[in-house]
Parts: C-alpha cells; sequence; structure tokens
C-alpha cells in the first residue's frame, strides 16, 4: 500500500474474484478503486476504494468462514472485500461481503465485527439482493402512475395539482421501499445472532456497537427521521436484540487476549496507513513501547519518508516475532520503494517461506526481483509470480509484473499473452483481444499457451458483446 496512493481500475462489481481485480501490489494495504454500477446491496458508493492485505484479509477469512458453513454457505464462493473508508459500514450481496476500515477502528473488539459479519452473511443467506430488486422495482409503481396523472392535471390546467399528485407517488414508492429495507435489516440482525450463537459466540458485540451509535447520534444532536431511512435506528436494532441477547447462556463469553492482540494491530497498521503521519504520531507517541505502537509507527514513519525511524520500528517487532510473515513484509515494502532494491528481497524471501500460500507475498518477491533487471533474476521472478497466480489466478497486476519478466528475458509472445490477462481481468476487454491475438501470431499452434491465448481473445470477445448488448 505504498502511503496508500490508489491505482484506479474499472470493473464490473459482479465479476468473479471482485476483490483482487486490477491490484498495484505494494503489499501492506493496497488500494484500487473499482466502479460499483449500482450500488452493492446497502448503497455502497458507486465508486469505492478497495484495499489488499494479506494480514487483515486473513483474519476476515478466519472470522467470516465459519459464521459462513454455519449459514450453509460455501466460504470459497464468497468474495470478501476491504473497503478504505472511515466510516463504520459493511455491505453484502450475491456472492461478495465487503467491510469498510472504519468497522476496523470503531470495533473494540473483534466480537463486535463478528455481529457484523454475521448481519451481512444473513443478508447473503437470506436472497436479500434479489429480493430488494423486485421490492424496488415494485416501488416504482406508483411513482409512474403519479408521473401520467400530473402530466394530465397540468394539461388540463392545473399544474398545482399536477406537482402534488407527482410528489404524493413519489413519496408512497420510497416510503414501501425503505419499509421493506428496514425489515430486511431487522431480520438480518436476529439470524446474525442465531450464527453466533450456533458456534458458541456471543451476540453482546451488537448490542455494544449499536449503543455506542445510538450514543454518539445522541451527542451529536442529531434527528432521524425513522420512516426515511433505510436501516433501523441503532437504538431500534439495540432493543430489539437486548432481551434475547442476554438471556443467552453465552453473553458473557469473551474475545481471548491473543484476539484482542490482533485486532489492536490490525487497528494500528490501518491508522498508520491512512491516518495523516502527525496524527498516528500523537496517537502513538515514542513513550509506548506496545506493539501496536511500534506497528503504527513504523508505517507512519515510513509514508513520511523517514526510512531509518521507520526500519528501527519494524526492525524492533522483527527481532521479538521473528515468525510473523507481515513484519518482513512491511520492511521489504519500506526498502524496495525507497529503492533499496537488493536490501528488499531478504525480507520478501522470508515473507514467502513463513506463509508460502500467500500470492500477495509471491508478488512482492517477483517485483523486487525483477527490479534487479537481469535475466537471472527475471527468470526466478516468473517462478515467484506464476505460483502467485495458481493462488490467484484472477491478479491482474501479477499477470503485469509477469509480463514485464517475460519481456526481460526476450519471450515476446508470453509477454504478450501475460499483458492480455492482465489487461482482461483489470476490466480492460479491447486490449485483452488485442494482446491475445498477438500472442496467438507467434505462439506454436496447438501449444497450451496457444489454447490460453484462444480463450483469453474468446472471452473477451464474448463480455464485448455483452456490453454491447446491454
Amino acid at each position: 500500500m505504498r502511503g496508500f496512493e490508489p491505482e484506479r481500475v474499472e470493473r464490473a462489481a459482479s465479476a468473479r474474484r471482485f476483490s483482487r481485480a486490477g491490484v498495484a501490489i505494494r503489499n501492506g494495504l493496497i488500494a484500487v478503486a473499482f466502479a460499483a454500477g449500482q450500488a452493492i446491496a446497502s448503497g455502497a458508493a458507486s465508486a469505492q476504494t478497495l484495499l489488499r492485505d494479506a494480514e487483515i484479509e486473513g483474519w476476515l477469512r478466519e472470522k467470516s468462514d465459519p459464521i459462513l458453513e454455519v449459514a450453509g454457505i460455501e466460504p470459497e464462493r464468497i468474495d470478501i472485500l476491504l473497503v478504505g473508508d472511515p466510516t463504520l459500514n459493511a455491505f453484502a450481496g450475491g456472492r461478495i461481503m465487503g467491510f469498510h476500515t472504519g468497522l476496523f477502528t470503531t470495533a473494540e473488539t473483534p466480537n463486535e465485527i463478528e455481529a457484523v459479519i454475521a448481519h451481512e452473511v444473513a443478508h447473503i443467506s437470506g436472497g436479500h439482493t434479489a429480493r430488494s430488486d423486485s421490492v424496488a422495482a415494485a416501488a416504482t409503481a406508483p411513482m409512474l402512475l403519479s408521473l401520467v396523472l400530473a402530466a394530465g392535471a397540468v394539461a388540463a390546467g392545473a399544474p398545482q395539482a399536477g406537482i402534488g399528485l407527482l410528489g404524493l407517488g413519489q413519496t408512497i414508492g420510497i416510503a414501501n421501499y425503505l419499509k421493506y429495507s428496514r425489515s430486511q435489516e431487522s431480520g438480518a440482525d436476529q439470524a446474525g445472532i442465531t450464527f453466533l450463537e450456533q458456534l458458541g459466540k456471543s451476540g453482546k458485540g451488537a448490542i455494544d456497537l449499536w449503543s455506542r451509535m445510538s450514543n454518539s447520534q445522541i451527542i451529536r444532536g442529531q434527528k432521524i427521521n425513522p420512516y426515511l431511512v433505510t436501516h433501523p435506528l441503532p437504538l431500534d436494532r439495540e432493543e430489539a436484540l437486548r432481551a434475547r441477547v442476554e438471556a443467552s447462556p453465552l453473553y458473557n463469553v469473551v474475545d481471548p487476549p491473543e484476539e484482542i492482540y490482533r485486532l489492536r494491530m490490525i487497528q494500528a497498521k490501518i491508522y498508520g496507513f491512512l491516518q495523516e503521519t502527525h496524527l498516528t504520531l500523537r496517537q502513538y507517541p515514542e513513550s509506548d513501547t506496545s506493539d501496536p505502537a511500534r506497528y503504527a509507527r513504523a508505517v507512519a514513519y515510513y509514508r513520511a519518508a523517514d526510512i531509518t525511524s521507520a526500519q528501527k520500528e519494524i526492525d524492533a517487532l522483527i527481532e521479538q516475532y521473528p515468525d510473523v510473515p507481515y513484519f518482513h513484509e512491511l520492511k521489504g515494502q519500506m526498502l524496495f520503494e525507497f529503492g533499496r532494491i537488493e536490501e528488499s528481497i531478504s525480507p520478501h524471501r522470508t515473507s514467502v517461506e513463513l506463509a508460502p500460500g500467500e500470492a500477495l507475498f509471491r508478488v512482492n518477491l517477483g517485483r523486487s526481483l525483477l527490479g534487479r533487471e537481469d535475466k537471472e533474476s527475471a527468470k526466478l521472478a516468473i517462478e515467484e509470480l506464476r505460483r502467485a497466480i495458481l493462488i490467484e489466478p484472477d491478479n491482474s497486476f501479477a499477470w503485469f509484473e509477469l509480463s514485464r519478466a517475460y519481456g526481460l528475458i526476450g519471450e515476446i509472445p508470453m509477454a504478450h499473452l501475460a499483458t492480455a490477462e492482465s489487461k482482461y481481468h483489470s476490466g480492460r476487454i479491447g486490449e485483452a483481444a488485442q494482446f491475445a491475438q498477438r500472442a496467438l501470431t507467434a505462439l506454436p499452434p496447438g501449444s497450451p499457451e496457444a489454447r490460453r491465448a484462444q480463450d483469453v481473445l474468446a472471452a473477451a470477445r464474448a463480455k464485448a458483446q455483452d456490453r454491447r448488448r446491454r
């Protein structure tokens, strides 16, 4: 995540492995913009900033997978997105769940985040996205009728009556949709508590979170019309769940200290990358020698271009916890971004050795090896990048780096093929077809690579035709 400078890439929200589209790997946290088309499920904005981070993604998976399983959903069918936004929010729909960074920085315990995850899983298991679409379509009927009646009234010489009819139709349509949306949210709250209890977890996190949100509204003096919102008010949600949650024998089940620690480390990392440096250093002063404070300062100093101080903080963590791959990963990122290519290879290689199943770590190592700009290193980079792609076949940045590596050793047809894959997975269909065609003209006919180029070309053409039809 180089200081959270986003790489802008357009990608349809419904694409499989959406969270990996067009990612510019500078791990730690990595930003990539996406176009969501229609708002996803809960009204997520049409343009958001996605982040990639192996540590946070892994933690979310650990929390989400058991909940998905008790809900009868195969975890591997669901893509989990991390959205760079300081607001406390999450959304779900189809095969996607998304969580704002503000959820992590607001939550005081992992159980609070689990409550939100369980709520979003309930939306997916309940098929709420599809049902919302039909309800939204039904809500347009009174709007359209009012439009016809209003036009008739205006034509008859009664413009004021026409305006009134138009407003009435809109009010009825919107009210019907919002009522249904609030009903869905209440149902997802209850189902989410059921999922947590099936896993032996407390629902107290949901109560604590809604209580804190309702207190915040009171402090700010917000007056909200409960009939003009998509979600029930936090106080109403809290009260609707309180009796059930407090009566549960699981109510006093608490998160173990090691899970609290992991959340604090994630919070520190998010603050370091997304918050202004001076605020992070004020929040985590030098007098604070805790692990989260060192983590936050390492990132903050790195973002402030103070590589000496940043390296001092991350080295202290590595010395104490040599088997934590994320610390080595961050050190490698720091060194690479400051042009210390040779020094960055060792920590990146260590992160891969400690977590060989992390595609992002292998891409980072491949990128550092490519920084040497010699053929032998490029061949090593190709090995790492191909392994990364086996784990994440649609990681467009991994394909891009692979194309560079092939170009460096003079294998131009393979470079064209890798570029075609990169363009395809980042949503640039026309360019994908062009590079796939270039690869086909030079690859041996009938070879696996030629067949892959044909597949990319066919898929790109089919997607382009589908876009034209729509």
